[in-house]
């Protein structure tokens, strides 16, 4: 049976120094920072013992995982901030507000199955990555963000300098060029999933990946039981950015 020792008639100055003491040894900031505020909120509310020791718990626990976000999200190297609350889906009435709620849900990424964004330039599709990116580093899931050009040539490049390993941890077995993105992509298939946003349709691919054959296999991969998310070719940020300077000429007349 283990005992511990009871430091009984300490000054409250005395006891918030060893609160201060232990929070430092036991590495609780949340705890130590909030320390103070919360003692004098349950004094002030009569909170019982139990009730205390729960709330500095509870807040301790709340900001790790906050803190655990922010580092995976930070990991992910987004290109900048993207959030589904702040996306116009009255801008863009071919999002479907619901689907996207649900792929919020990161159902889809426990499951490993794919995602795929299809449209023009300034349609959403990018925003819309990034931010079910982000709710799925929130979710607790490892998330990586990488152009396919930087990936394909990353990979080319360890394969020339034979550090495979490194890159393997990050991304899966691969070979050269296109094929090393379709190794990259095979690798991962039922077990992690992936999400790609693209301005040419699938038909378009052929010029970028001139084997008919491994474009095909390659389009079969990222769609194969997944969800695909065709934003269409109306660009809301050019109609906005014209409705503002109709707006501003309208001012100045």
């Amino acid at each position: 049976m283990t005992t511990f020792k009871r430091h009984r008639g300490l000054t409250e100055q005395a006891a918030d120094a060893a609160v201060d003491q232990a929070c430092r040894m036991l590495r609780l900031p949340t705890i130590r920072a909030q320390f103070p505020e919360l003692a004098q909120a349950a004094a002030r509310d009569q909170m019982s013992y139990r009730g205390f020791l729960a709330e500095l718990l509870m807040a301790e626990c709340d900001d790790r995982a906050r803190r655990r976000s922010e580092r995976r999200i930070k990991a992910a190297a987004f290109p900048r901030e993207k959030s589904l609350r702040a996306f116009d889906f009255e801008a863009n009435p071919r999002v479907d507000p619901a689907v996207i709620h649900t792929l919020a849900t990161c159902e889809w990424v426990k499951k490993g199955l794919p995602l795929c964004l299809i449209g023009d330039s300034g349609t959403g599709k990018s925003h819309l990555l990034i931010a079910l990116g982000t709710e799925a580093a929130m979710a607790g899931y490892r998330v990586r963000y990488t152009l396919a050009t930087k990936l394909v040539n990353e990979l080319v490049e360890a394969a020339d300098e034979k550090v495979l390993t490194k890159t393997i941890a990050r991304y899966g077995r691969v070979r050269r060029g296109a094929e090393l993105l379709f190794q990259v992509l095979t690798e991962r298939e039922e077990k992690n999933s992936g999400a790609i946003a693209s301005n040419e349709s699938f038909s378009g691919w052929t010029k970028t990946f001139t084997d008919p054959r491994l474009c095909a296999a390659i389009v079969d991969r990222l769609t194969f039981g997944g969800n695909l998310i065709q934003t269409g070719t109306e660009s809301y940020r050019l109609a906005l950015t014209q409705a503002r300077a109709a707006a501003q000429d309208s001012a100045g007349n």
